[in-house]
């Protein structure tokens, strides 16, 4: 028997829809499988971070035990609970010790325990908007009918959120945790592999000096990687394509004084392979002019060598994380970003 053209040309697109059809799905599946393993990934970061916050409670209510013994030792035991606490009641013993911070007077701690309290949350303020991040971008995914028909997502239960109070905190320091400044910095990478670093003082402690990555905060109503390009712009005079960037790949919280207040900064790290330009600082804005003394680019001895005399250099340990940032500025895909200090 012939098959008439008609015929032939019909099957034939049988054949590339389906074919077409189990690419899709297939592809869909992967995305999933890789949502999944995100939203592993960032629950084993949120919960070390909720373990950090549970050491530092537990100092805490050490230290405060001499004002209030009672509420002392009940902060201890929920300390204690929330490490001990299976995941299925975390969200709720992680409440009750938000709780139990929320009782204590942190006026009483000294400053370097309030900063320590004040990172731990932030961290875990952090890793809880990532944890949720890829539980909704999962759902929303596994959400779609088709998904469902075909069970596309196969046999994992479906993440869950995790929400927990922030503790308000009681003392003027900037530690609003409503508030946390979001800093997008740039680690600008010369074919010789050497990083653009900048030399900088607090405006308070003109004599002591540091050096970090180009980079700055998040304006109101910016993206990440628009930050990214304006900070570059405006503490170099270098104009980059954002579609150039990559990353984030680091992401790192930090506490710390500035200008006579206390900052919590989130910190996300993108990579940029360029070419070797001269810095400028016609951009430069009124508090860079005032902070921003020299630039340099340095190779992972030259950071060593400034560690060494006495000059820190930010983010902690770059000159061993520096070959980590060649590799995701020259890689076709996006790395995963991780947590550094």
């Amino acid at each position: 028997m012939t098959l008439s053209a008609g015929t032939i040309a019909l099957f034939t697109l049988v054949v590339v829809l389906l074919v077409g059809f189990a690419v899709w799905a297939y592809s869909v599946a992967n995305r999933l499988d890789r949502l999944h393993v995100r939203a592993d990934l960032a629950w084993q970061a949120l919960e070390s971070a909720l373990g950090r916050r549970a050491v530092v409670a537990r100092s805490v209510a050490s230290a405060a035990s001499t004002v209030d013994a009672e509420r002392s030792r009940q902060l201890a035991r929920l300390a204690d609970r929330a490490e001990r606490a299976d995941r299925s009641d975390r969200e709720t013993v992680e409440n009750q010790l938000s709780a139990g911070l929320a009782g204590i007077d942190v006026d009483e701690l000294r400053p370097q325990l309030v900063g320590e309290l004040a990172d731990a949350e932030a961290r875990v303020l952090i890793g809880r908007r990532f944890y949720n991040d890829a539980v909704r971008d999962t759902r929303a995914l596994r959400s779609r009918p088709v998904v469902r028909v075909l069970h596309l997502g196969g046999t994992a239960p479906t993440p869950a959120y995790f929400e927990i109070a922030e503790r308000a905190p009681s003392v003027p320091t900037g530690l609003d945790l409503a508030d946390n400044r979001t800093a997008a910095r740039v680690l600008l990478l010369d074919p010789e592999g050497r990083v653009l670093l900048l030399r900088g003082v607090d405006p308070r402690q003109p004599d002591a000096a540091f050096w970090i990555t180009v980079g700055g905060g998040v304006l109101p109503g910016e993206n990440l990687r628009s930050a990214a390009v304006r900070e570059v712009f405006e503490e170099t005079g270098h104009r980059i394509d954002n579609a150039d960037l990559r990353g984030p790949i680091w992401r790192r919280v930090a506490v710390f004084p500035y200008d006579g207040e206390l900052i919590r900064s989130e910190e996300l790290f993108f990579a940029l392979a360029t070419l070797s330009f001269e810095p400028v600082s016609a951009h430069f804005t009124e508090l860079e002019r005032r902070t921003i003394s020299e630039h340099r680019w340095c190779s992972s001895d030259d950071i060593a060598r400034l560690v060494a005399a006495g000059e820190p250099v930010y983010p902690d340990d770059l000159d061993e994380l520096l070959a980590e940032a060649r590799a995701a500025a020259t890689a076709g895909a996006e790395p995963e970003v991780r947590t550094i200090r």
